[in-house]
């Protein structure tokens, strides 16, 4: 994200254009979605998450990145106001909420008594994090200082809870934990920004930790470097590249990834290659596919064989999506949607994670999946029991995915002010900020700094939760 309580307003007059120019009636706000707070019930008692946002998402065609960016050339991107419009109506704590949309990779990594096994499907989680990037081009609300976003989902048997825990450095935290105490997945990300002139580059620093309690074994890993293209003219586009490196701290077992940067052709583009070693560095299973499809492993022999003829001219096969193969290699076949890919296939490969379909109107919502459409969704009764500085109770972020931008915009910068208002408060007096529900510490497995949850969040005692709204 761009948006900083350091900056000095230089920037805030795109705001206000962005304001006059929308001009959209507040009272069209619930135009294409159902109110809310109204979460219906199915018959067999699970809630049903809404399907659409209130309002469709307002074109950026009429604003350009490079009419801000080309005045902030030597500047630190942190520091940079961006106008509402490049938005899209998630806080960033909610869009690391994303992580948990295919927690059934979680689920059979648990199941599995194949250390092997549980290290592709962890793989294959890694890689899952990241998908739900893809034609994503909004930038997320920077969160405030001490903001906070909880989502528990029995159906699916998680709860998740983050805070933003140092805004300069830009730090959020967040944990969570298996409903059946049978995982726990924690970490922190400090996202590093580089402006390249025609690009964007987001390296998001910080270690990801997940623990299978069954197995007690613990993984760490860090996520690849995403890249938005074409931010002076053209269209959008995102880019993941870069190594994963992801280390079973108990077996010595360790899994690299390697996220192929787009080339000069495009011919590698979105494409994820690996393997599987164990402690002696002996190749397990070849791991490949692409970040916005699929993934798929094979034995090595069969993966160098394969690539020789591939070298020599051979017939190269494209998978056809089927379901007798979909349900022969996984288990939660009835969740893989039906789409074409354009992996090459290897003959007997094992198929590890496959995209879900997006709503058939994504793109006017941001391009966002199915999951990340209920993220912002503020149920009957949740006012009561959300701590004060939950994501959904922010009213920028509720008046833009309400369609009311020029009062999101309004409400952005007031927001904004009082955090600036509040940081010269506490230099005025001396007063450290001190987090909420996580704090400082080092990670165990890997020896790094990281920040910690410390506890009692789910206890509901919110009394001495700061104002931030």
């Amino acid at each position: 994200g761009f948006d900083s309580d350091n900056s000095s307003g230089e920037f805030s007059e795109a705001n206000h254009k962005v304001a006059e120019m929308l001009d959209l009636d507040p009272h069209q706000s619930n135009r294409t979605g159902g109110h809310n707070g109204e979460t219906e019930i199915q018959e067999n008692g699970i809630k049903r998450h809404r399907t659409s946002l209130p309002a469709p998402m307002f074109s950026r065609s009429d604003f350009s990145v490079w009419s801000i960016l080309k005045k902030c050339i030597g500047l630190e991107l942190s520091k940079i106001t961006m106008p509402i419009v490049f938005n899209e109506p998630l806080s960033f704590l909610q869009r690391i909420t994303e992580y948990m949309e295919h927690i059934y990779l979680i689920n059979k990594a648990c199941s599995q008594a194949d250390p092997l096994e549980r290290m592709q499907a962890v793989a294959a989680f890694a890689v899952s994090a990241v998908a739900s990037q893809w034609e994503r081009t909004g930038k997320p609300f920077n969160p405030l200082l001490g903001e906070t976003y909880e989502l528990t989902r029995e159906d699916l048997g998680f709860r998740f809870i983050s805070e933003q825990v140092s805004h300069h450095p830009p730090i959020s935290a967040f944990y969570s934990e298996g409903l059946n105490k049978d995982f726990v997945f924690h970490g922190s990300i400090y996202p590093k920004l580089k402006f390249w002139g025609k690009s964007i580059e987001a390296e998001p620093r910080g270690t990801i930790t997940l623990e299978l309690l069954k197995h007690n074994e613990a993984y760490t890993w860090t996520n690849p470097t995403c890249c938005v293209h074409n931010v002076i003219i053209g269209k959008l586009w995102l880019e993941q590249y870069g190594t994963v490196e992801i280390v079973n701290h108990s077996t010595g077992d360790k899994c690299v990834l390697n996220f192929k940067p787009c080339g000069l052709f495009g011919k590698e583009l979105h494409r994820v290659e690996g393997y599987i070693q164990d402690k002696n560095r002996r190749k397990l299973c070849v791991i490949y596919g692409k970040w916005t499809e699929c993934l798929w492993c094979t034995d090595p022999t069969t993966y160098e064989t394969y690539k020789k003829n591939e070298k020599r001219g051979g017939e190269q096969k494209k998978l056809k999506p089927s379901e007798d193969v979909i349900k022969s290699e996984n288990d939660e076949a009835d969740d893989m949607p039906e789409v074409q890919d354009t992996v090459q296939f290897i003959p007997g490969s094992k198929l590890l994670w496959r995209i879900n379909c997006r709503p058939p109107n994504s793109s006017q919502m941001y391009n966002f999946t199915s999951f990340a459409v209920s993220l912002n969704e503020l149920e009957k009764g949740m006012e009561a029991i959300l701590a004060p500085t939950d994501c959904r109770l922010r009213p920028d972020i509720r008046n833009m995915e309400n369609g009311n931008m020029d009062v999101a915009s309004k409400e952005k910068e007031r927001l904004e002010e009082k955090q600036r208002a509040a940081r010269k408060e506490r230099a005025k007096d001396e007063v450290e900020w001190q987090t909420r529900w996580f704090h400082q510490g080092t990670n165990p497995y890997t020896g790094t700094a990281d920040w910690l949850y410390s506890g009692g969040y789910f206890d509901r005692n919110f009394s001495d939760c700061p104002d931030i709204y």
